[in-house]
C-alpha cells in the first residue's frame, strides 16, 4: 500500500481507466493500432506495455503517462475536458460556450 491505497498493476489501471469512459476493447485496441486480442492480453497483464502504448492511452484516456504508470489519481474532468475542447475548431468551440451558458441559466433559475 501507498499513501493508504493498495497499489495496482499497470494492466488493472489501464483497464480501469477505459470501463470509467466507457470505452470498448475494440475502440482502445484500434486507437493503439494494435488488434483486439493483442489489447486483451494487454489488460490482462500477459502483454508488455511499451512507452508508445503508455503514450497514446494517457491521450485517449486523458491522463497523464505518469497516473497510467504510477497509480496516481484520475485526471480531473476540467482536464479532460480541456484536452478535448482544444481539439475542435471554432464553431464547435462556440456551440459548446453556449451550451454552457445556457446551463448555467437553467441552474440559476432552478436556484
Amino acid at each position: 500500500m501507498q499513501g493508504g491505497r493498495i497499489m495496482t498493476a499497470i494492466h488493472d489501471r489501464i483497464k480501469n481507466y477505459r470501463n470509467r469512459l466507457h470505452l470498448s476493447q475494440e475502440y482502445v485496441a484500434k486507437f493503439l493500432g494494435i488488434n483486439r486480442a493483442s489489447y486483451t492480453q494487454m489488460e490482462n497483464g500477459k502483454r508488455k506495455v511499451t512507452a508508445e502504448d503508455v503514450s497514446k492511452l494517457s491521450e485517449l484516456f486523458g491522463v497523464t503517462a505518469d497516473a497510467i504508470l504510477s497509480n496516481n489519481k484520475m485526471s480531473k474532468p476540467a482536464t479532460v475536458f480541456a484536452r478535448s475542447f482544444e481539439k475542435l475548431d471554432e464553431n464547435d468551440q462556440a456551440e459548446i460556450m453556449n451550451l454552457i451558458k445556457f446551463k448555467e441559466q437553467m441552474k440559476m433559475q432552478r436556484s
